[in-house]
């Protein structure tokens, strides 16, 4: 009786699946994908896109991409931690509120030159991933959650009271960056660095990710009981992906302020992580072009439908949940052998 119950399950779930718009689409994405002159004939067409769309678009749709760009590269590193290393963190906004602080004091109140802040940057991500993450990675799931969470909204609190990060006001006059003796003031400047920045960050994830490190990640996420009797030291792996990942959002948060010249705490709310996860939950865990469509889903999707007015989040938020219902592992999930 239960031999028939289980097949007539696995039965209902394989027409379930047959049934599934999506499913057809995403295998047919695999092969195509799969082979390497279409991979790397698509790459390379959308470089020469990306690299020419400033020269026929509008100021407006410049800023849209900067965004996209920008998004990429803080969801790339939101995937380290939880599409690699299936850690759960809601508090991201911190990580970039880190960078993007970090460079407003040393630019704005000392007077350091904007390239000379990234090293810094990144080592303020360290020291507060290793804050957060040394005592807490031994949780697991919604404890971990929950520990992020509150680190997010303490930092947030913490730049709206300490008077070196301005307070409520924030910090403003944060000096624009100079390179090869040309002052970065324009917003073609900065479309292509933070595209510059997105391909950077695309190259480092896809070494990360066939890495011993990389595998390491992904037996921890799968079993951490079965990694850690394999011998990987589960702790340190998880922290060496939380640290990973914080740097990808102290570095993105520092472009993003001398692009805006001014931060304020509003700016890292809670509601920025979760459209960060969102976008990485959207796109598909662990899968690398899975995010980046995520992220650009999340940034151009709002924007093409402005003409709409408010109903432009009623019609998003339906084709997420009809994502989410039909495609619950994503649009462009992470491939299980």
């Amino acid at each position: 009786m239960a031999e028939k119950e289980s097949a007539l399950q696995k039965a209902q779930q394989q027409g379930l699946k047959n049934n599934n718009p999506f499913n057809k689409l995403i295998d047919n994405l695999y092969g195509l994908f799969d082979k390497p002159v279409v991979r790397y004939g698509f790459i390379i067409l959308v470089v020469l896109v990306a690299l020419y769309l400033p020269q026929t678009t509008s100021r407006y749709t410049q800023e849209v991409m900067t965004n996209a760009w920008f998004y990429i590269v803080v969801c790339l590193g939101l995937n380290i931690i939880v599409g690699f290393a299936g850690l759960l963190s809601l508090g991201y906004a911190a990580f970039f509120a880190v960078g993007a602080y970090t460079t407003g004091i040393l630019s704005a109140q000392f007077g350091m030159s904007f390239w000379l802040t990234l090293p810094f940057s990144a080592l303020a991500a360290i020291i507060a991933g290793l804050m957060i993450g040394g005592p807490t990675l031994r949780l697991r799931s919604d404890y971990l959650a929950i520990v992020t969470l509150g680190f997010g909204e303490i930092t947030r609190l913490a730049a709206r009271n300490l008077e070196i990060t301005g307070g409520a006001s924030g910090l403003i006059g944060i000096e624009r960056p100079v390179l090869f003796g040309i002052t970065l003031n324009q917003i073609s400047h900065f479309y292509y660095m933070f595209f510059i920045l997105a391909v950077i960050a695309i190259i480092v994830s896809y070494r990360l990710y066939y890495s011993r490190l990389g595998r390491a990640w992904q037996y921890i996420r799968e079993d951490e009981d079965a990694a850690e009797a394999m011998g990987i030291n589960v702790v340190a792996a998880r922290l060496y992906a939380f640290i990973i990942g914080s740097v990808f959002g102290a570095i993105a948060g520092s472009f993003m302020a001398v692009k805006m010249t001014a931060i304020s705490p509003e700016s890292f709310m809670f509601i920025h992580s979760v459209m960060i996860l969102l976008a990485v939950i959207l796109g598909g865990m662990g899968k690398i072009p899975g995010v980046v469509l995520g992220a650009l889903i999340v940034t151009i999707f709002p924007e093409v439908f402005r003409g709409i007015g408010q109903y432009r989040m009623l019609i998003f938020a339906i084709i997420l949940l009809l994502i989410m219902i039909y495609r619950p592992q994503g649009i462009w999930p992470d491939r299980r052998t």
